[in-house]
């Protein structure tokens, strides 16, 4: 089977769901056919949730059809309101789906006379946004949702906390190592004296949306998702936003910073505290953080000329770049990302830190870049380490879109100073370092099928007689070049130059007692 399609970002959908079920007690239904609803079973396995995804597909099959979706929505949504007794219904249509032109406002101000829960439908143009973009929208529609109802009833609290606190947005379901962040940002805020207000959409309640104007500054760690929000609270509320990604140590100083300016701006106004956090800095770049040290090593600088080649989402992909061309002297060749729509800013970015800049979604434009530079590495997504699979060049992910590995059960941040230390061990392993390029071309290279084809030693012509040659067939395919492997180095070891069945249950006899001791 051959993949016939790959997407590096999701259809529209798959983002609006994603914020759903991110907060808590919020209840999506998907107006789609079968098929489109998958999304329950991949957070499930790559969240590695203990309970069910609060998503529901109302079917789209002929019978509906006939007489039309209207009826069948509503009892859907009035059938889920009664039995999970949701705070917020988010409808949204598939792309396929939206294919019919329904009105599904209408759906959802038919079902809000006869539900007890709000019921909102999500806004988003299936034709022409990704899943990053929707999400993004979908987040941004929730927050707005909910605090024009309280300014309408006149039931806003704008008053801000006494002491110094932040809202974290854009940390949500199936992000690349947003849980592991969010731990982390939890401890720098907690270390700066920092309150955090709320974080969302991840855990957050849409009842306590309300609050969201107390804090005195948001924190954007991810373009991809928040920056919406934010743009909406700092327009209606003039809450200030920082969107300094803080990832690798210099970022990670300058985020601090704009921190510290942020809360001594606001200090006067609604307490006498100012803030230095500069000591912070410094302790923790020199003493927490290994990234600075590393990067002044023996075992970095043998990495000073190694070409590299960096894709991803435009904040991954943007950060993972200045880190290794600023923080750690290694050539990037090219960077790019697959995020369009913020492709000034990458650009703007990683301008002087990259050979070349590839905006792109095509991933053979991207491998067709990659098989052309050559690089020693690549750090990108999975489709990435895909391509340098079959190019034989190793690929540390940095970016979504992931896989199941990329939910690991350790701490593996990408954000904060321990972050630093995470990232640094990702490019250090993901070369092929020393002795070992050395070893690798006097030994031939890696166990590659190209080598496997050759005779590792020349003093001895292996020959498979007809019947070890039929047994081998029998064997199956993903296995069989193992097996033939493994018997020919038996027989080299052994001296023996005919390979019969005989030699192959022995070779197989041999590798069983070497396995078990």
């Amino acid at each position: 089977m051959k993949l016939a399609h790959w997407m590096y970002a999701g259809p529209a959908h798959i983002g609006t769901l994603r914020v759903a079920s991110s907060f808590k007690n919020v209840h999506a239904i998907m107006h789609a056919p079968l098929g489109d609803d998958y999304f329950n079973v991949m957070r499930s396995m790559l969240e590695r949730e203990r309970d069910f995804t609060a998503a529901t597909a109302s079917i789209v099959d002929r019978h509906v059809l006939a007489r039309g979706s209207q009826e069948r929505v509503v009892e859907n949504i009035i059938r889920k309101d009664k039995e999970e007794r949701p705070d917020l219904i988010i409808l949204t249509p598939t792309c396929t789906s939206s294919i019919l032109q329904e009105d599904l406002q209408n759906f959802v101000d038919r079902a809000s006379t006869i539900s007890d829960s709000n019921i909102i439908f999500a806004d988003v143009d299936h034709y022409q946004v990704n899943e990053i973009q929707a999400a993004d929208r979908t987040l941004e529609q929730v927050v707005r949702y909910y605090l024009d109802r309280c300014n309408r009833y006149e039931t806003l609290d704008q008053f801000v906390t006494d002491v110094p606190s932040v809202n974290i947005i854009g940390i949500f379901t199936l992000g690349f190592h947003n849980q592991h962040d969010c731990r982390e940002l939890r401890r720098l805020f907690r270390d700066l004296d920092i309150e955090i207000n709320q974080i969302i959409p991840e855990g957050g309640s849409v009842e306590e949306l309300k609050n969201l104007p107390k804090a005195w500054f948001n924190l954007i760690p991810y373009r991809e998702v928040g920056l919406m929000t934010a743009i909406y609270l700092n327009k209606e509320f003039g809450m200030p936003c920082i969107s300094t990604t803080p990832m690798g140590a210099v970022d990670m100083s300058e985020c601090i910073r704009q921190i510290q300016q942020t809360v001594d701006t606001l200090a006067p106004s609604f307490s006498n505290k100012r803030v230095d956090y500069e000591p912070f800095i410094d302790v923790q770049t020199r003493f927490v953080s290994q990234a600075a040290w590393f990067s002044r090593s023996i075992d970095c600088q043998n990495l000073t000329g190694k070409e590299t080649v960096v894709f991803g989402d435009a904040t991954h992909a943007a950060s993972i770049t200045k880190i290794l061309a600023r923080e750690m002297g290694i050539r990037v060749s090219c960077a790019g990302t697959y995020c369009k729509h913020d492709a000034e800013w990458f650009k703007e970015q990683i301008k002087g830190f990259s050979d070349e800049i590839l905006i792109t979604d095509d991933h053979a434009k991207v491998g067709d870049m990659i098989a052309r530079v050559e690089p020693s590495a690549i750090f990108g997504t999975q489709m990435e380490r895909h391509i340098g699979k079959r190019l034989d060049i190793p690929c540390g992910v940095i970016s979504a879109p992931v896989h199941i590995q990329n939910f690991p059960l350790g701490y593996r941040p990408f954000l904060g100073y321990e972050g630093t230390n995470q990232i640094a061990d990702l490019v250090y392993n993901s070369f092929a370092l020393g002795m070992e390029d050395h070893l690798l071309d006097l030994f031939g290279g890696h166990d590659t099928k190209e080598i496997m084809d050759k005779s590792l030693s020349t003093d001895i012509d292996l020959i498979w007689n007809p019947e070890s040659r039929l047994e081998l067939s029998k064997i199956p395919r993903f296995v069989r070049e193992k097996v033939e492997r493994n018997t020919e180095k038996f027989a080299r070891k052994n001296g023996i130059q005919i390979i019969t069945v005989e030699v192959m249950y022995a070779a197989k006899e041999a590798l069983s007692t070497q396995l078990r001791q």
